[in-house]
C-alpha cells in the first residue's frame, strides 16, 4: 500500500495543543471588546405571541440593542432557515412552512429564540432580556407521532410534512402473499441529544460593508452562502471561518438561528458580537438526533431465502424542517435499505409529521444507522423465530462475493465486499462458540447474558468533489489547504502524513489550513464519513501535478529530456545524471531562480463514485434480573474500511462511534411532558455513556479495497454508531428472550428493562 499511504499508526499532532489548553475555540478568539448576545428563548411549546415589548430591555445599563424578527426583516433581511423539501408519492413536494430566524407570530418549541439581546456584558444582557415583556395565549401542543393535533402551521393543517415512499408497492407485497414465512416487528428509535463537547457558538464583526463569521460548524461554505441569502450580499463580501471545534456529529453540518441574528446584531451597533451557547440552552435548541417509529417485515421462502422487505416509517421532524431534514429517514435511510442482503422486492413509506418539539437532523450516521438498527433487529427476530442460527440466516442471505458490482434495490451500486469473509472473522474475534459457556457462568451468579450481532453496511454521503492546494512557503514549510473540515477526528494529522507519504515532505513541516473562505475558494465540508477519502484524492491529483510541473524544470538542470525523469524513492531520479533533488529540494531551486508558479499547486478531483465501509459488530450484556441493570460487558468489531492510511485513527472513530450508538441503546433518552417541555435538559436527566459504561472494544479490520477510488479506502467515521445500536439492542433482547420478553426498544435503563422483565413474568404466570 506505499503508493497510497503507508498504513502507520502515528498520534495524532494536534492532540498536544488539545490537550494542553492550547486549542483555539470561537469563544477564545472573538475580538476583543466584543458585546455579548444572549437569546431570550420560548419558555413554551406552543402559544400565539401577543405582545413582544422590548422597550424597557433597550433601555437597560450596558444593552446597545435588542433586536426581534420584525427588526431583521425591516433591515431587508430574508431572516429565514432553509429546510429540504421531499417528493411525496403523489409526486407534489412536501412541506414548507417558514421557519424565521426569531420567532413570528407564535412559538412552537420549548427554547426557540425569540429576541437578542447585545450588551456590554453577558450579565447585563441576561438581565436585560428579562425585562422583554414577552406575553402569549397558549395552544395545545401536538406532541403525538400521528397526523392530527393542534396545527403548528397553516400551511400544514394535519402536521404531515411528507408522506414518502421508494420501491415497488405492488411487487413488494405480491412477493409477501405468497412467502412461506412472513416476520414481523415494529420498532422505536428514540430521540437523542447530540451534546458536542463544545456547545454552538459564534461572532460576528463588519468591516464596511463586509461581514466576517465565525462558528465552530463543519465547514465554512454552507453558512456562507446562507449568509449570502439572508443578507442579500455578494459572497465576496462575506468571510466564514471555522476555527478548532469540539465535536460536530452532523448535529454542526447545518444552520441555525443564531449566527445570522449576531451577525446582524454586529451589523447594527457597529462592533463585534459573540454569542456562546450554554450547555442547557443547547440541549433545548440543538437539533436533535433519530426519533422514529418503523414497522418492519420481511417475506422468506421455503429454503430461508428473503424475498422482499417492507419498512413503515414515522418520523418526528420537531417544529420546523431543519436543513437536511426531510431527506434524512427517506433518501438518506433508503441508501442501506436492504444492507448487505440481497432482495430487490422492497418497499420503504415514510410520514414526516411536526411536533413543538426542537427540530430533528443529522446526527452520526444520518439516516443510515436508522436504516440498519430496524434491518438488523428484524433479522435477529427472524432468526428466532425461524429457528435458525443469526450467522446462518445472513449468510444465506448475503449479497455473494461474485456478485460485485451489486445495484441494491434503491438504487446504489456497492462496489466490492466479501460479507461472509468478514463475519467468520468476527465470529472467531468476538469467540462466538465461547458465548454457551459465558452464558452458563452468568446464569450461575443469577445473571442474564445476551449475545447480539449486527451486520452493517453504510454509504459515504456529501459532496464527490474535493480540492487540495500545496504551497511552499518562504521558511521552508509547506501548507496544505482543505476544503473539509475537522470537529476532532485527526484531519490535521493524516492529511500531513498522506502528503509526506507521497511527496517525501516531512510530516512536521506541514500545515494543514482548513476552515477560511477567504484562503481555501471551496469545499464541501465535514459530513458522511467523506473527509478522508474525498480529500485525499484530491491530494493525490494535487501531487501528480507538482510532479508533472517539476518535471521539465528539473529535466533541464539534470540535462536530459523530461521524459526520461521519474519521481520515486521521494526523489527525481534520471539515467545519467547525479542530481536526485527531494521534492523540498526541488522547490527551493525553483524559489532561488524566481519560479514561484513552481511553489504553488492545486487540483479538484470528483469521485466516480462513492464507497461502502461494512462490518460485523458483536456485542455481549449481561442483566441483573432483580434491578434491570444492563452492563455492556464484552464488545468486538471487524471493519471492512479498505486501505487504511492511520489504523489508530480508524480504530479511535470505531470506538467513539460505538461509544454514541451503546449510549442510545442502553441509557440516552430525550423527554418531554404533554405540554413540550423537556425533561431532560440537564446532565442530571440525561445520561451520557462513561468510560466505566463500556467494556474495552475490540477491533481489527479484513479489508477488501473499494474500487470507488485511487486508494482503494473505505470511510471510517460514522460506521461505529451505525453498527452498535443493533448490536447492544439485540444482545439485550437475546438476555430477556428466556424471561418471555418480546418487545424490547431503546433505551434499556435499568427502570424500563425491569418493567420488560415485570410484564412477561406477570403475562406467564
Amino acid at each position: 500500500m506505499d503508493k497510497f499511504g503507508k498504513a502507520q499508526s502515528i498520534r495524532r499532532v494536534e492532540d498536544s495543543r488539545f490537550l494542553t489548553g492550547q486549542g483555539r475555540y470561537v469563544d477564545d478568539i472573538a475580538p476583543e471588546g466584543a458585546l455579548y448576545a444572549y437569546f431570550l428563548r420560548s419558555p413554551v411549546a406552543h402559544a400565539v405571541i401577543t405582545e413582544l415589548d422590548i422597550s424597557d430591555a433597550s433601555a437597560a445599563e450596558g444593552v446597545h440593542c435588542v433586536l426581534t424578527q420584525a427588526d431583521l426583516e425591516a433591515a431587508g433581511m430574508d431572516a429565514s432557515l432553509p429546510g429540504t423539501q421531499v417528493k411525496n408519492r403523489d409526486g407534489s413536494t412536501g412541506a414548507g412552512p417558514k421557519r424565521p430566524v426569531l420567532a413570528e407570530g407564535r412559538v412552537r418549541y420549548v427554547g426557540e429564540p425569540v429576541a437578542v439581546v447585545v450588551a456590554d456584558t453577558l450579565a447585563q444582557a441576561r438581565d436585560a432580556a428579562e425585562m422583554i415583556l414577552f406575553d402569549f395565549d397558549d395552544l395545545p401542543a401536538h406532541m403525538d407521532l400521528a397526523p392530527g393535533g393542534e396545527a403548528l402551521h397553516g400551511s400544514v393543517p394535519d402536521n404531515r410534512a411528507f408522506d414518502w415512499g421508494m420501491g415497488d408497492e405492488a411487487a413488494t407485497e405480491a412477493r409477501f402473499a405468497s412467502a412461506a414465512h412472513v416476520v414481523r416487528l415494529e420498532v422505536g428509535d428514540n430521540r437523542i441529544i447530540v451534546n458536542s463537547m463544545e456547545p454552538r457558538g459564534c461572532y460576528a464583526e463588519w468591516d464596511g460593508g463586509r461581514v466576517h463569521l465565525a462558528t465552530n460548524a463543519q465547514g465554512v461554505w454552507v453558512p456562507k452562502d446562507q449568509m449570502a441569502r439572508v443578507f442579500n450580499m455578494s459572497a465576496d463580501l462575506i468571510r466564514v471561518t471555522n476555527p478548532d471545534t469540539g465535536g460536530g456529529f452532523g448535529m454542526k453540518g447545518m444552520v441555525y438561528n443564531e449566527p445570522f441574528a449576531v451577525a446582524q446584531a454586529a451589523r447594527v451597533v457597529g462592533r463585534p458580537v459573540r454569542w456562546m451557547g450554554e450547555r442547557t440552552e443547547s440541549m433545548l435548541s440543538d437539533n436533535a438526533g433519530r426519533d422514529l417509529t418503523s414497522v418492519v417485515e420481511m417475506a422468506f421462502d421455503e429454503d430461508l431465502r428473503a424475498t422482499a422487505y417492507r419498512v413503515r416509517s414515522v418520523c418526528n421532524l420537531g417544529a420546523y424542517n431543519s436543513m437536511f431534514a426531510q431527506a434524512i429517514q427517506t433518501q438518506l435511510f433508503s441508501r442501506v435499505l436492504m444492507g448487505v442482503y440481497d432482495v430487490q422486492d422492497t418497499w420503504l413509506q415514510v410520514d414526516g409529521i411536526y411536533t413543538n418539539t426542537t427540530p430533528v437532523d443529522a446526527y452520526r450516521g444520518a439516516g443510515r444507522p436508522e436504516a440498519i438498527y430496524v434491518l438488523e433487529r428484524l433479522m435477529d427476530r427472524a432468526a428466532r423465530e425461524l429457528g435458525v442460527d443469526p450467522l446462518e440466516l445472513r449468510r444465506r442471505n448475503f449479497v455473494p462475493a461474485t456478485a460485485f458490482p451489486y445495484k441494491s434495490a434503491t438504487g446504489e451500486t456497492y462496489d466490492v465486499g466479501d460479507f461472509d469473509r468478514v463475519l467468520t472473522r468476527a465470529a472467531e474475534f468476538a469467540d462466538w462458540d465461547g458465548f454457551a459457556a459465558r452464558r452458563a457462568a452468568s446464569a450461575a451468579r443469577g445473571k442474564l447474558r445476551g449475545i447480539g450481532l449486527c451486520y452493517y453496511i453504510e454509504s459515504i454521503l456529501g459532496d464527490p468533489s474535493e480540492s487540495a492546494k500545496v504551497e511552499f512557503n518562504d521558511d521552508g514549510t509547506v501548507s496544505i489547504y482543505v476544503g473539509t473540515q475537522s470537529n476532532g477526528q485527526g484531519h490535521e494529522t493524516v492529511y500531513a502524513q498522506f502528503l509526506s507519504d507521497q511527496t517525501g515532505i516531512p510530516a512536521d513541516l506541514i500545515e494543514v489550513v482548513q476552515g477560511d473562505s477567504d484562503r481555501i475558494s471551496q469545499g464541501g465540508g465535514t459530513g458522511g464519513s467523506r473527509s478522508v477519502t474525498v480529500q485525499n484524492t484530491a491530494t493525490l491529483a494535487t501531487v501528480d501535478r507538482m510532479i508533472a510541473a517539476f518535471t521539465p524544470y528539473l529535466a533541464e538542470k539534470m540535462g536530459v529530456d523530461a521524459g526520461a525523469v521519474r519521481f520515486d524513492d521521494e526523489q527525481f531520479r534520471a539515467e545519467g545524471s547525479n542530481l536526485h533533488p527531494t521534492m523540498m529540494e526541488a522547490a527551493e531551486m525553483a524559489r532561488q531562480d524566481g519560479r514561484s508558479d513552481l511553489l504553488r499547486h492545486e487540483a479538484r478531483t470528483t469521485l466516480p463514485a462513492r464507497s461502502f465501509p461494512n462490518g460485523a459488530h458483536v456485542a455481549e450484556v449481561e442483566i441483573d434480573p432483580e434491578t434491570g441493570q444492563v452492563t455492556l460487558d464484552r464488545y468486538n468489531v471487524v471493519d471492512d474500511f479498505g486501505n487504511l492510511i492511520n489504523p489508530m485513527l480508524a480504530e479511535g472513530q470505531v470506538h467513539g462511534g460505538v461509544a454514541q450508538g451503546a449510549g442510545q441503546a442502553l441509557m440516552e433518552h430525550v423527554v418531554f411532558d404533554e405540554d413540550g417541555q423537556l425533561l431532560t435538559a440537564t446532565f442530571m436527566d440525561y445520561a451520557m455513556p462513561r468510560a466505566a459504561d463500556l467494556p474495552m472494544i475490540g477491533f481489527t479490520t479484513e479489508a477488501v479495497p473499494s474500487t470507488a477510488n485511487a486508494m482503494g479506502m473505505k470511510g471510517c467515521g460514522e460506521a461505529g454508531t451505525v453498527g452498535s445500536m443493533a448490536a447492544v439492542a439485540n444482545a439485550v433482547q437475546d438476555a430477556l428472550w428466556e424471561r418471555g420478553v418480546r418487545q424490547a426498544d431503546m433505551p434499556f435503563t435499568p427502570h424500563r428493562v425491569w418493567e420488560m422483565l415485570k410484564d412477561a413474568s406477570e403475562a406467564a404466570a
